[in-house]
């Protein structure tokens, strides 16, 4: 069943933040339900429901500490206009940097996929490679998660059913002697998009990192303007082990976007908006279910209107 033709946007992303919002926006409705006016125990009790969300504490007090001046200010006194209050600030927030993903000037854009085994990284690059291709896009991916052969077959399966080409090497093969060759056929084929997967796991974080690295530098070398986008894989459900996964992929690889998985399974959504605003990292993509289609860009309006709905 094709849902992206049953629901719209909003509707897909309101199912998917269900769990989110009946722990954030419930719990500060029945805050505000209590209140009549702003007072030092109503904002106490909205910045614990907002840690518990997993905004984040750093995020949480951003929140607060614009809160207490609007109501300094007179611009807010009646606990009724807090809720609209909220979304204008996350709303500006999350708009703070571009979440559009960035694609070469001329092809193929390169796109870097990291992040950690267990994410949903092979299911993500199926995802995004769906989302290309309905866009227009030829799309070639490359298999460099090179360590682990279930990650080559699983992509190769996601190839077939995609209609995509696929460049491989034999298992324990170099990745980046694989992206070396798959940036070669991306031009030979005249490929707009060359998706990388990468390892999720290796023996020690230095050695994952240190591959990683070297991939990235391999790329540099054949197109100095690549790789327009590293995208970090992270589940939504590990809340704020996210934000430590992040720094660390970071570091490394200069990570320029989020894709998000598993937004439908957690009450930690949350982790969002922490993302943003501890890391300045930008979420592009959020990933519900299992099939190509459970795929959405990010859009800041759309997000905050579903929490909040």
């Amino acid at each position: 069943m094709d849902w992206k033709k049953i629901f719209s946007p909003i509707e897909r992303l309101k199912s998917g933040l269900k769990k989110t919002r009946d722990t954030l926006t419930g719990g500060i409705k029945s805050i505000l339900t209590m209140h009549r006016k702003i007072d030092d125990e109503l904002i106490d009790e909205l910045e614990e429901a907002l840690v518990l969300a997993d905004i984040g504490v750093e995020t949480a007090n951003h929140i607060i500490t614009d809160l207490r001046q609007a109501h300094r200010d007179g611009r807010l006194e009646e606990a009724s206009e807090v809720l609209d209050f909220l979304k204008r600030d996350l709303k500006e927030q999350l708009t703070e940097k571009p979440n559009v993903l960035q694609l070469a000037d001329q092809p193929p854009t390169i796109i870097l996929i990291v992040g950690v085994n267990g994410t949903g990284k092979t299911t993500s690059i199926a995802k995004l490679a769906g989302y290309l291709i309905n866009d227009g896009k030829k799309v070639l991916l490359a298999a460099c998660d090179t360590f682990r052969a279930a990650a080559d077959e699983q992509l190769d399966v996601w190839s077939k059913r995609l209609s995509v080409d696929i460049v491989k090497g034999h298992t324990g093969a170099d990745p980046a002697a694989v992206v070396f060759d798959a940036i070669d056929a991306a031009i030979a084929r005249k490929a707009d998009v060359l998706l990388v997967d990468t390892a999720g796991r290796l023996h020690t974080k230095q050695n994952l990192m240190a591959e990683l690295e070297k991939i990235n530098r391999v790329i540099k070398k054949k197109l100095p303007n690549a790789p327009q986008e590293v995208l970090l894989v992270l589940d939504a459900t590990t809340g704020q082990n996210a934000i430590a996964q992040a720094q660390t992929f970071g570091e490394a690889v200069g990570v320029t976007g989020i894709f998000l998985t598993k937004l439908d399974g957690t009450a930690k959504g949350g982790i969002v908006i922490a993302i943003l605003k501890q890391l300045n990292i930008p979420v592009k993509f959020v990933g519900f279910g299992e099939t190509p289609e459970d795929i959405e860009t990010f859009d800041a309006d759309r997000f905050v209107e579903a929490l909040f709905s």
